[in-house]
């Protein structure tokens, strides 16, 4: 069974930087496209960032492109998401997803995590 497990949400300030980490078990990492999602209270899951299976690409959202960055360890299978100069916009459930040989474009889950709470408040 594959499992998904995030951490590293939390509440912090405007401006200030978080890095969500997500667990894989259950399958290697290397061999799932992985990304990230977020859900605002009453609206369904938006897209914020993945990575192919090889690592070799990455794809954001607009919303977060040159602010929160993608990154895979596959000796710890385990997927990053560094956010920085983060925003109130910013505040969220974030998903860690995987997909079996995803290519990062198009992302479509296979498996998902059960969500890391971001809140971002002066």
């Amino acid at each position: 069974q594959v499992q998904l497990v995030e951490s590293g949400g939390g509440s912090v300030q405007p401006g200030d930087s978080l890095r969500l980490s997500c667990v894989v078990s259950g399958r290697t990492v290397s061999s799932l496209g992985m990304g990230w999602f977020r859900q605002y209270p009453g609206a369904e899951r938006e897209f914020v960032a993945s990575i192919s299976w090889s690592g070799g690409s990455t794809y954001f959202a607009d919303s977060v492109k040159g602010r929160f960055a993608i990154s895979r360890d596959n000796a710890k299978n385990t997927v990053y998401l560094q956010m920085n100069d983060l925003a109130p916009d910013d505040t969220a459930l974030y998903y860690c997803a995987g997909e079996s040989w995803g290519l990062g474009f198009r992302f479509q889950a296979d498996y998902w995590g059960q969500g890391t709470q971001v809140t971002v408040s002066s």
